[in-house]
């Protein structure tokens, strides 16, 4: 069977092989799975008792969590004190979703016949999940729990790049008791494992994270069978920061709401407009933060900034610095490949534009590395105009102390997700997703689990 290597991007060094799936392959784990959800070996498992097994999936994370963290840091390039943080969260996704199994209820509504009308939530069957780079592990869990916590089956194709986690994960799920073919994990290309699973018969639901390019395809596949689709794509979020904001809170989390990751997440606040007042100001601190930020191995406790996830993306990204220079923008700090030590890695130093033109690609296209610009406003009404001059509308912040304000603009920007004085996008307990081409369907919460279900009405005659 093909195999193809799995890189540490910090320096370019194999750390493994990993099998290269075909499109039998593909037919042969989604026929387990289908035969597995057929059989009930999990639908019929009483809620309760799921809960119970997603909280032992949920514990052995937590013991493992040191072995996973260092596995997804130098699989995915990520600081160990990020990775860290990322295995807590799945922690916390599956024992969300552990006490969630027996929350879902249906309803029982009144009848203009003589009879009683009961609704269920019944699980849909085989699920395609397929998770990007640069969450492996935390978008997976987001995807798999409610998945699990409904009865379904589900068939996960993970990133071509990071596939460790994800192979840690199956074996930790039949560990914790979930049976045989409730979950596979298979590993290869996606115009190769992952057309196979879209375009396949038995499966009722695909749940895609990734590019909106990508998206649109698996749209346009799924179509073929009314397969329900969940996609969470692209963004290219506005941070919005007023004259009144308090400065000092304002610019350190901005910092991370764009660079964190590298800026390798669709989240990232990289499209920063502030007040005119306050603009210098901001630009000068924001420079001297980004400017102090530490950049080095991945295992290393005191990095701050690991290297993008390949040589071809860092290669992307580098088009834009002289995109945003032919566009008039000033290039203040980085954008540069580090020598010495890292050289050997797809590092590149963060890169901070000021005066950027909104309109441009600079600001408008999804970069998805450590690229951040900033532009002033004048008025609240242009703020809100510049923050929607964008297809995509996932996530954002609002910078301000007027409270009045912020539920103004937050209710008139266009997007999935804000946070006002914060940077947080992610919250197991809310939904979690986008509008416009950024995406639908939601991850997260509660309402994640009507993603993974299917509402039955019944009817008793009296």
């Amino acid at each position: 069977m093909a195999t193809a290597p799995v890189i540490d991007p910090s320096n370019g060094q194999e750390i493994a092989q990993v099998t290269q799936g075909s499109a039998a392959d593909v037919d042969a784990a989604v026929q387990r799975a289908h035969q597995a959800h057929q059989a009930a070996v999990w639908r019929s498992v009483p809620a309760p008792e799921r809960g119970r097994v997603l909280g032992r999936i949920s514990a052995l994370v937590l013991d493992r969590s040191e072995q996973l963290a260092h596995l997804e840091a130098t699989n995915a390039g990520k600081p160990i004190s990020a990775a860290r943080g990322e295995i807590a969260s799945v922690v916390r996704t599956f024992e969300y979703y552990a006490g969630a199994c027996d929350k879902v209820t249906g309803q029982t509504i009144p009848s203009s016949k003589d009879g009683t009308l009961l609704t269920f939530r019944e699980p849909l069957g085989v699920c395609a999940l397929i998770t990007p780079w640069n969450f492996p592990m935390v978008i997976l869990g987001w995807k798999v729990a409610p998945a699990l916590a409904m009865g379904n089956t589900v068939v996960v194709k993970p990133a071509s790049a990071t596939p460790l986690t994800a192979l840690a994960l199956q074996e930790i799920c039949l560990e914790a008791g979930v049976p045989e073919g409730v979950v596979t994990v298979v590993t290869g290309a996606g115009r190769e494992v992952g057309d196979a699973l879209v375009r396949h018969d038995l499966v009722r639901k695909v749940g895609f994270t990734g590019s909106t390019e990508v998206g649109a395809g698996i749209m346009r596949q799924a179509a073929d069978r009314i397969t329900r689709v969940s996609l969470e794509l692209g963004g290219k979020s506005a941070n919005l920061v007023f004259a009144d904001a308090d400065l000092d809170e304002a610019v350190g989390s901005s910092l991370w709401s764009a660079l964190d990751n590298a800026g390798q997440d669709c989240c990232a606040r990289s499209r920063m407009f502030v007040q005119a007042p306050v603009y210098d100001e901001f630009v000068a601190r924001l420079t001297d933060a980004v400017r102090d930020l530490t950049m080095g191995p991945t295992l290393d406790e005191t990095t701050e900034v690991g290297p993008l996830i390949s040589t071809g993306q860092r290669e992307s990204v580098e088009r834009y610095l002289q995109i945003g220079l032919d566009e008039g923008a000033t290039l203040l700090t980085g954008g540069e490949r580090p020598d010495g030590d890292l050289a050997a890695g797809s590092y590149l130093t963060p890169a901070l534009f000021a005066d950027a033109t909104p309109g441009g690609r600079l600001m408008t296209e999804e970069i998805f590395g450590p690229i951040v610009a900033v532009a002033p406003f004048e008025t609240e009404e242009e703020a809100v105009a510049l923050a929607n001059g964008s297809i995509y509308g996932l996530s954002g912040s609002i910078w301000t102390l007027d409270a009045r304000r912020a539920l103004r603009v937050a209710r008139a920007v266009e997007t999935g997700m804000l946070s006002v004085n914060s940077s947080s996008s992610a919250h197991i307990e809310a939904p979690f997703g986008g509008v416009k081409q950024s995406g639908l369907g939601r991850e997260q919460g509660m309402v994640a689990l009507e993603h993974y279900s299917e509402l039955k009405t019944v009817f008793l005659a009296h």
